[in-house]
């Protein structure tokens, strides 16, 4: 009975971690300081006024439009300057829209400002439109809108598949497919 207690006492425990020379290390950082090197959240990107780009631009971090971007864009955070124009869609975690978007929305928060201008449609889980804002389509609420999307993209890209794959096939086969789909409209 002696012999379990002496086991289980931390004491010989302590002394192995006071020797580690990680933990005085860590005890002068303080429990919250997130700011390691690895983890360190990079600036955002920020696109000046002076700036047009054409075509997509993607990244898993940040970014601040202030200038004019033709083609899509794809990123965590997404805000639109009052300045700003974008022509073509937006998949975001997060949008903020100060300036003008021609094209489709789609985020898991979207907020147009009231210097906001939104012609498209916005796929959305929470959203808001402060007063002031035009908007010009059609809002749609989904519980995943960047996965969603991505099913939609498919859906458009649907269409020039079965062409490629038409060559692949034989020619009579073609024809009696267009034969089948002609006879069914009759």
């Amino acid at each position: 009975m002696f012999s379990k207690s002496r086991i289980q006492e931390p004491g010989p425990k302590k002394a192995p971690e006071a020797e580690s020379p990680a933990t005085p290390e860590m005890q002068t950082r303080p429990m919250n300081d997130y700011s390691s090197p690895a983890k360190a959240k990079p600036a955002a990107s920020i696109l000046s006024s002076d700036l047009t780009i054409v075509g997509n631009l993607k990244t898993t971090g940040d970014i601040q439009v202030e200038g004019t971007v033709e083609g899509d864009i794809r990123a965590h955070l997404l805000t639109v300057g009052e300045q700003a124009t974008i022509r073509g869609e937006i998949v975001a975690d997060d949008v903020v829209v100060n300036g003008r978007v021609v094209g489709r929305v789609r985020g898991l928060k979207v907020r147009l400002t009231s210097t906001a201008r939104v012609e498209g449609d916005i796929i959305h889980k929470t959203i808001a439109i402060e007063s002031g804002a035009h908007f010009e389509g059609s809002v749609q609420r989904q519980e995943d809108p960047l996965s969603s999307g991505g099913q939609a993209r498919p859906g458009q890209q649907q269409a020039p598949k079965p062409q490629p794959q038409a060559p692949q096939s034989s020619p009579a086969v073609s024809q009696a497919v267009a034969a089948k789909s002609g006879a069914g409209e009759r």
